[in-house]
C-alpha cells in the first residue's frame, strides 16, 4: 500500500497513503472539481477561514516552536472516517526536488504503465480513501487530473512514479 517516487529527483521518497486521512491538505471528492465561483457564499467564507487557519499554521511552523496538530472533536473524526478524499501531488513532487531536465512521468500501475507530462502530474490529485477506508481495489492510489477531465476514468493502481 505504498507509492514510490523515483527517477530524475534529488530525493527518492516512499509515500504511504494510509496515513493521509487526518492530513489537513486532503480535499473531499465532492469539492475537488468544483469551480470556486460556483460555491455558495457560506462555503466561500468557510474556505477563507480554512485558508486563514492554514496561513497561521505556516507562520507558526516557521517560528522556533514545533508544529502542533490541530485536535479534532469526535464528530469531525466520524465525518472524516466516512469521506472520500484526494491529496494534491504537488507537495510530494516539491519535496522530491525534480531535476531540471525532467519532462514526463511514467506511472507504474498494477499491470501496465502510462506516461503523462510533468505539468499534468504536478496539478493532479491522488484518490487515497473511499468512504474513509484506504483504496484497496486497484489501489493504493488513483490519479485524477485537476481539471477533472479523467474524473470518470482515473488512472488506477498506481504503485510507482518514475520522473523522466
Amino acid at each position: 500500500m505504498i507509492v514510490q517516487l523515483t527517477g530524475k529527483v534529488n530525493y527518492q521518497i516512499t509515500l504511504d497513503p494510509t496515513v493521509w486521512i487526518f492530513d489537513d491538505r486532503k480535499i473531499e471528492m465532492e469539492n475537488a472539481f468544483t469551480d470556486s465561483t460556483d460555491l455558495p457564499e457560506e462555503d466561500s467564507e468557510e474556505a477563507l477561514k480554512r485558508a486563514s487557519t492554514r496561513w497561521e499554521r505556516e507562520v507558526t511552523q516557521q517560528s522556533s516552536k514545533p508544529p502542533v496538530n490541530r485536535s479534532i472533536n469526535r464528530f469531525e473524526k466520524e465525518q472524516i472516517l466516512k469521506g472520500t478524499y484526494l491529496m494534491p501531488i504537488k507537495d510530494f513532487l516539491k519535496t522530491a526536488e525534480i531535476e531540471a531536465g525532467a519532462s514526463q512521468a511514467r506511472l507504474v500501475l498494477n499491470n501496465e504503465e502510462k506516461i503523462i507530462s510533468l505539468p499534468l502530474l504536478k496539478d493532479s490529485l491522488f484518490l487515497f480513501a473511499e468512504n474513509g477506508k484506504p483504496v484497496k481495489e486497484n489501489g493504493p492510489v488513483h490519479v485524477y487530473f485537476a481539471d477533472g477531465s479523467n474524473r470518470d476514468e482515473p488512472i488506477k493502481g498506481v504503485t510507482k512514479i518514475i520522473i523522466e
